[in-house]
């Protein structure tokens, strides 16, 4: 649970100290077993004569170092005697040292390990009906409950276990209010316990009477996280850590400011913990996250290569290389981070994934392919059916078919589907959605209509494919079904904005612009990420490009860029709007060049290029991005249209004319909402008048023959 990393670092500490003072008690000399002593921290306000004297310590350390030598034969032989005989030295030293908290953990964890809990809380029971104001068998009584609740037993009663502990905790706060261990440990129990209130008071008195406490305002400052009061948090964190190094505080810092979306200030935080710690994973984890968060993928391979280096065997170091090499286009390095990641991983779902998509990247949709059925049929061949197989296969069977859908193998896509759909009554719900996207995608509206309506007869009133359902009426403009089955959806919560969002691009795809501008609006009330409006202003800028309301969707896309200015889908449309216009050429080019470095295989960027190329009249360089375009993009009618164009400029009238006897084609294959008349006329009128070039020309060449 929870608490057991809470208190990991407490206890591996006091762990730590008697771990490594015991093993030198019967080999080294008395000096260093009073350095040993000196290292146990003392309680705050305790008195210097509390400290116990020097022939007290050595009794102590013998009376430690005995019960040490019985817990480890207990261990090993497990005889009840050298339990006793354990326990005994171990009361012993913390009947001489009551004061001790490293004692009275330790005796706890012995009661726990040699299972005599219930012994233990009897006799100190038993001690505080005769003397309630007993301390040290408080304290007892509070390590005893708090290792129970670390690794409770499956049948115990946490809640009732917390409530002791936290009553023993008061208790002793009551008794020493300098007892700031105990102070700490019922803060986190508060916590756990939801009374977030009673955590924050005890933190606050903390940190009143030692602004420096560390572990007080690291657990404030989580309380404040996990309230959503970022900006406390951080004012907190930033006050003493002007005071304190502290790595683990640098890392709670970033944390804070990566909640508030300033990764800037964030990766600061983190290479300052690293600094501080330069061979702590968990330092170098956060800096490396925060690196790939801020697309600063040249920067994160160093911390991560570094992590490899300490941890050689975790898997998720080689995965997050082979995406940053992915990301930087770098697909042999990729493929080689994903395949050591799959050696120390084989049946990593995550791993499995990644590999196929470098796959597909490379164009090795069969080598792809491979690596899911491979994986299909490991699974398959578990004899064992449980839980976790059936989600593996269901994820593998998603996989499959968006690869098959991907690459337009349509029916490959819905076979793998309907086996999703096999697995079970949740499985089968999402398995319609993909089903009817892909006949969607093969502009097979009959198919697709009648898949949605036999999901929704299994699945009624499944929000998903609700909005399958209203995406398809868009598709076949339908827009007043698609709104009639969208706005009975909205609930006044989050997931309104997507709601929004479709109704936007069902009145754009009907030239409806003002209930399109009228609900981006509406969804913008509902924002709660920043990706979310960088995507609203992709739509906003949308509709105004199509109502000729150029300057007006030139300030939202510059304002989208000042926020992001990797924004790949508005770097190509703002490119490609003002080159088909034939205007500010330069712009333009440079705009569609940015959104290839983010995504360098995009047919729809290829395209956007390769237009701009040929209104600035470079030929060559126009076909070529074109056709890249087309390897990528299959049957895009524009894309088609486009290379047509180029070829008539180039005086390739005859290829010109199979182009766009192609686009026609396409466009007249294409989904109703798609379908542009305009374009399609203009075509046709480019045809037409090719035509009757060539039968002029011909009819020239005849009567020069006669």
């Amino acid at each position: 649970m929870a608490l057991n990393c809470m208190a990991r670092d407490s206890r591996a500490r006091n762990r730590g100290l008697w771990a490594g003072a015991l093993s030198l008690v019967f080999v080294m000399a008395g000096a260093t077993v009073g350095a040993a002593w000196g290292a146990v921290p003392q309680k705050k306000g305790q008195a210097k004569d509390e400290t116990p004297d020097g022939e007290k310590r050595a009794e102590i350390y013998y009376d430690v170092s005995m019960a040490h030598l019985y817990q480890q034969e207990y261990e090993s032989g497990s005889k009840s005697e050298d339990a006793n005989q354990a326990i005994d030295y171990l009361k012993k030293a913390y009947a001489l040292d009551p004061n001790s908290q490293v004692i009275g953990e330790e005796l706890a964890e012995l009661y726990y390990i040699t299972q005599r809990i219930r012994d233990a809380v009897t006799e100190a029971q038993a001690i505080l009906k005769r003397e309630p104001q007993n301390l040290p068998a408080r304290r007892l009584l509070s390590h005893i409950y708090l290792r129970t609740l670390e690794t409770p037993d499956p049948g115990s009663d946490e809640h009732s276990t917390m409530a002791l502990a936290i009553e023993q905790l008061r208790e002793i706060m009551r008794l020493d209010p300098t007892d700031t261990d105990s102070e700490l440990w019922l803060a986190r129990l508060y916590r756990l316990e939801n009374q977030n209130d009673q955590a924050e008071q005890v933190l606050r008195a903390v940190l009143a009477e030692d602004p420096n406490e560390e572990s007080a305002a690291g657990q404030l400052a989580q309380l404040l996280l996990d309230a959503n009061k970022p900006d406390e948090a951080i004012a907190l964190l930033e006050d003493i850590l002007k005071r304190v190094p502290s790595a683990s505080l640098d890392d709670q810092l970033g944390d804070a400011l990566t909640q508030e979306h300033n990764l800037t200030d964030a990766e600061q935080a983190y290479r300052q913990s690293v600094a501080l710690e330069p061979g702590e994973a968990s330092h170098l984890q956060e800096l490396a996250q925060c690196l790939f968060d801020e697309q600063k993928y040249q920067d994160a391979i160093e911390p991560y290569q570094e992590l490899v280096g300490l941890q050689p065997d975790e898997a998720n170091h080689y995965l997050r290389l082979s995406e940053i090499y992915s990301r930087l286009h770098q697909l042999d390095k990729a493929e080689a981070q994903v395949l050591l990641a799959k050696q120390h991983e084989p049946g990593n779902l995550e791993v499995i994934y990644n590999e196929a998509q470098i796959y597909q990247e490379e164009g090795r949709t069969d080598d792809a392919i491979h690596v899911i059925s491979d994986a299909l049929s490991t699974v398959k061949g578990q004899t064992e059916v449980t839980p976790t197989r059936r989600r593996t296969l269901a994820i593998l069977y998603q996989l499959l078919g968006q690869i098959h859908r991907d690459t337009g193998d349509y029916t490959a896509a819905v076979g793998a589907f309907e086996d999703l759909a096999a697995l079970g009554p949740e499985e089968d719900a999402r398995a319609r959605v993909l089903i009817v996207e892909s006949y969607s995608a093969a502009h097979d509206l009959p198919h697709a209509f009648a898949e949605a309506a036999k999901g929704l007869a299994a699945h009624p009133n499944d929000r998903d494919l609700e909005l399958n359902q209203a995406l398809l009426y868009g598709e076949n403009n339908q827009p007043d079904q698609a709104a009639g089955v969208l706005r009975p959806l909205l609930d006044q919560s989050p997931d309104d904005f997507e709601i929004y969002l479709d109704l936007a691009q069902v009145y754009s795809e009907d030239h409806r612009y003002a209930d399109g501008e009228e609900a981006v609006q509406a969804a913008e009330k509902v924002v709660s990420r920043p990706d979310d409006r960088e995507t609203l202003g992709l739509v906003l800028g949308g509709l105004y490009d199509q109502q000729k309301k150029y300057e007006q969707a030139e300030q939202v896309f510059e304002g989208v860029l000042a926020i992001n200015p990797h924004n790949a889908p508005v770097l190509n449309y703002y490119g490609y709007m003002l080159a088909d216009r034939g205007v500010r050429l330069d712009d333009a080019a440079g705009l569609i060049q940015r959104a290839l470095v983010e995504d360098p295989d995009n047919p729809a960027y290829l395209d956007s290029l390769g237009w701009t190329y040929y209104q600035q009249n470079k030929l060559e360089d126009a076909e070529r991005y074109i056709r890249k375009a087309i390897e990528h993009g299959g049957h895009d009618p524009e894309i088609l249209s486009h290379l047509g164009d180029v070829l008539a400029k180039s005086g390739r009238t005859d290829l010109a004319a199979e182009e766009w006897d192609k686009s026609l084609a396409e466009w007249h294959r294409s989904l109703p909402a798609e379908f542009d008349a305009e374009k399609v006329g203009a075509l046709e009128q480019k045809i037409s008048n090719l035509k009757l070039h060539a039968a002029q020309e011909k009819n020239a060449g005849d009567t020069k023959a006669r």
